[in-house]
């Protein structure tokens, strides 16, 4: 099934295309976005290379990576990008992660991004459970899980062996039983005796 655009309110999820390929090394090769990541490209043609090698792929194919731009809606600049995996024998989940560069941190982008990813997968896809893998020293990768709801379900220790040393790897999920509670909560009106409604 060939994906279709998201939208939300200020962002546009959609397939890498080769003109993102500079804006995506920038960011992708800065020490603050690549510190707890398996990939930093060596070039804007390896992303190139990478982006290319996407066109042909669909998402939910078992046993791939399927990467998605984030955009502004407003300018269509690129803000980061968002990776989403389809194990192998496990149909019923998908592993996510997030980059974002630098420049558009603290705007609660991500927050909008993963949010819009997961009614994606919950939602059009039909998954059952939804996980992130994280390095617990990535504190704002920690505390972006627990903004979009997700449980905190294991603990690793050098567990992985990524950039020259071993580390921890901190599993973050979700069921869609969970997701679907938690969005029946938000889309709860307030209490009309005074009540403040919802909010993270």
């Amino acid at each position: 099934m060939a994906f279709a655009d998201i939208e939300t309110e200020r962002l546009v999820l959609r397939p890498l295309r080769p003109p993102d390929s500079a804006a995506m090394f920038r960011y992708r090769s800065d020490p603050e976005v690549c510190r707890y990541q398996m990939w930093e490209p060596s070039s804007a043609a390896e992303v190139e290379e990478f982006i290319a090698g996407m066109a042909a792929r669909e998402p939910d194919t078992p046993g791939t990576w399927y990467q998605l731009a984030i955009c502004r809606r407003d300018t269509g600049r690129l803000v980061g990008d968002c990776g989403l995996r389809f194990p192998l024998g496990r149909d019923y989940e998908t592993e996510f992660g997030i980059s974002l560069a630098p420049e558009f941190h603290g705007m609660g982008y991500a927050t909008e991004a993963l949010e819009a990813a997961l009614s994606y997968l919950f939602e059009t896809l039909g998954k059952h459970r939804v996980f992130g893998s994280i390095d617990p020293r990535n504190h704002a990768s920690l505390r972006l899980m627990e903004r979009i709801g997700l449980r905190r379900e294991a603990h690793f220790r050098e567990s992985l062996w990524c950039r020259g040393e071993w580390a921890d790897d901190v599993i973050y999920a979700m069921l869609r039983r969970e997701w679907e509670g938690r969005r029946s909560r938000h889309d709860r009106p307030a209490s009309k005796a005074g009540g403040e409604g919802h909010g993270e």
